[in-house]
């Protein structure tokens, strides 16, 4: 199953304690707490869970929803 943008957001928001809502889409996500940790553990889980092949790397360079949708290959 593809990973959706409002499933994309939403566990952002949940591995940072944090409503969806309040995870702007094009903003820096480290600026909001998120590390290098979180982001791997979201990057396991959407392999695991959806397929995904991105390498964290990819991820860690343009730490932003917008940026990572693609990547991610999220349908909307």
């Amino acid at each position: 199953m593809a990973l959706t943008l409002e499933q994309l957001r939403s566990d952002v928001a949940d591995s940072l304690g944090e409503d969806p809502a309040d995870i702007p889409l094009d903003e820096n996500l480290l600026d909001y707490g998120l590390d290098s940790v979180r982001i791997m553990a979201l990057l396991e889980r959407w392999r695991r869970e959806h397929g995904v092949e991105t390498g964290f790397e990819d991820l860690a360079e343009q730490p932003a929803i917008e940026a990572w949708a693609p990547l991610l290959g999220v349908v909307s």
